[in-house]
């Protein structure tokens, strides 16, 4: 199937997000096109849990910045407005936090997969984000109880660099991160459910 380009006259914006309903549905606006996508799953949202009261925690101890949750909105242009499961904001990165959304790219941003958003996040989100700056990319697997990190490397700016994988971690693994100086998470903890 072919891609073709929206026309300019179509294509919706960072305004058109902010006028976006209130009804419970994700809406992410990716180079200018519409994506909505009903709430997730409760096994999604145990995973998001998990994750977030780690990071949460971490962050609460060092007093570095804060984690947020979908459907908080991530503005990295005015075309490209995101939705992710969790973002991480610290407090030097370049991000900045809006009345409704972060403005720039977050320092982490973590994405659970579902049916039928898989491909999204594993490729149309993956370019968006290395594109825009975003440090550390993870993308949590349920149905492979996993958890992929991804590191942004190269380049001075923004755009400059790539995702390079620092690995797949599994349960009985600790994942660590290289934008949360001695964090570390184990990953059956993530996938353990109630």
């Amino acid at each position: 199937m072919t891609s073709t380009a929206i026309a300019s006259v179509y294509r919706l914006t960072y305004a058109d997000w902010l006028q976006s309903p209130d009804d419970g549905l994700r809406r992410e606006i990716i180079e200018g096109e519409l994506y909505v996508t009903p709430p997730p799953s409760i096994a999604h949202q145990r995973v998001s849990r998990e994750i977030e009261f780690k990071l949460l925690t971490y962050l609460r101890e060092r007093g570095t910045g804060e984690v947020l949750n979908a459907p908080v909105g991530m503005r990295l242009g005015d075309e490209d407005v995101f939705e992710p499961d969790l973002l991480v904001v610290l407090d030097a990165g370049i991000a900045k936090l809006d009345v409704h959304a972060v403005i720039g790219p977050a320092d982490l941003v973590v994405e659970i997969l579902s049916r039928g958003n898989a491909r999204r996040d594993l490729v149309v989100k993956r370019r968006a984000y290395e594109r825009a700056g975003v440090r550390e990319y993870w993308i949590a697997d349920p149905a492979a109880q996993s958890i992929e990190v991804l590191a942004l490397e190269g380049g001075a700016g923004v755009g400059d660099g790539a995702y390079v994988s620092r690995g797949v971690y599994r349960c009985g693994e600790r994942l660590t991160s290289e934008v949360l100086d001695g964090f570390d998470l184990e990953v059956g903890e993530v996938f353990a459910g109630r």
